[in-house]
């Protein structure tokens, strides 16, 4: 289990883009995420007349490593740490700060 899944809010740690939120719109395997308008890349394409694609200079969202993101908690307006415990059969992420449940 993840400490980070697709859809979660979260805010930028570290780097040049420090302090902005965003929500994770992949996980990918090699312990980094993509974050919907965070650490964004201009990239050169080149027009496809087959696809009907322009070319010009496109704005691309690039992966950030895991640990330069956080999880925001709502409601302490921060970002705050994940743990695990298991209740019952199930295995349930919390926040470390309130000890609330994360998904709930």
């Amino acid at each position: 289990m993840n400490r980070l899944r697709k859809g979660d809010e979260v805010v930028v740690i570290t780097g040049k883009d420090k302090g902005k939120r965003g929500s994770i719109s992949a996980v990918l395997k090699n312990g980094k995420v993509i974050v919907d308008g965070i650490n964004l890349a201009k990239k050169h394409t080149k027009p496809n007349p087959m696809t009907g694609a322009q070319g010009g200079v496109v704005s691309k969202e690039m992966p950030l490593d895991a640990s330069n993101v956080a999880l925001w908690n709502p409601e302490t307006q921060k970002a705050d740490k994940v743990g695990f415990k298991v209740e019952g059969e199930t295995k349930i992420r919390f926040f470390k700060s309130t000890g609330k449940a994360v998904d709930a």
